[in-house]
């Protein structure tokens, strides 16, 4: 698996591990201006971690949905070009704002990432969309944001069962959940995210047109 451009194994403090280049946020390891990317608090970083080939190189325009305080999206800032970080509730967006301050292509949008026509007028097209939202009908989240993705763009999302269906097999709301997703996109690659986060599918898709 290639890792995209910005983004290096190294070794920190005695941990081994992914790294990008930016400020810390979380209190990650750091040497210079390195920092460890926790896979165990990152869906897309445990994406990575687990092989799955993600399509990424670095320098991509990027559309984040589910930022929440800015874990895993100030990486994305780190290696990437302009990224838009959707957010709906306003206290983690207080905390995506100061991470932000040190990374001025990051764009924090406290917005609803299931009502895309609201910063349709913001976002430009993009090369990539992170989804890493708990909530029902994500599936649905991909397909109505697929609007901002280049033809050859790619959409990696972090599926959680928990979140659809509390009660029901993780892997039939899964395989339900590619389903639905098939209607718009074709699925490139699909992973389980154990041990770093249960009952989580990582998907990596293409739109279809």
């Amino acid at each position: 698996m290639t890792l995209p451009a910005g983004v290096e194994r190294r070794s920190v403090d005695g941990q081994t591990g992914l790294a990008t280049r930016g400020e810390p946020v979380y209190g990650e390891p750091t040497d210079g201006e390195w920092r460890l990317w926790n896979p165990h608090r990152s869906k897309l970083g445990a994406t990575i971690e687990q092989g799955i080939e993600t399509g990424l190189d670095g320098e991509e325009r990027a559309l984040y949905l589910g930022a929440a305080s800015g874990t895993t999206v100030s990486h994305v800032a780190d290696f990437a070009g302009p990224t838009y970080a959707v957010e709906f509730a306003p206290r983690p967006m207080r905390d995506l704002v100061g991470v932000a301050e040190g990374r001025p292509n990051l764009f924090p949008l406290l917005k609803d990432a299931r009502e895309p026509e609201t910063y349709a007028h913001v976002v430009e097209p993009v090369d990539v969309v992170v989804q890493d939202v708990a909530t029902r009908g994500q599936a649905d989240v991909a397909l109505t944001n697929r609007l901002f993705l280049e033809d050859d763009g790619r959409l990696i999302a972090a599926f959680k069962a928990r979140s659809e269906d509390v009660t029901a097999d993780p892997d039939a709301v899964f395989d339900r959940l590619l389903t639905e997703l098939e209607s718009g996109y074709e699925i490139l690659a699909t992973e389980r995210l154990e041990p770093y986060h249960d009952d989580h599918l990582a998907v990596v898709a293409t739109p279809e047109r």
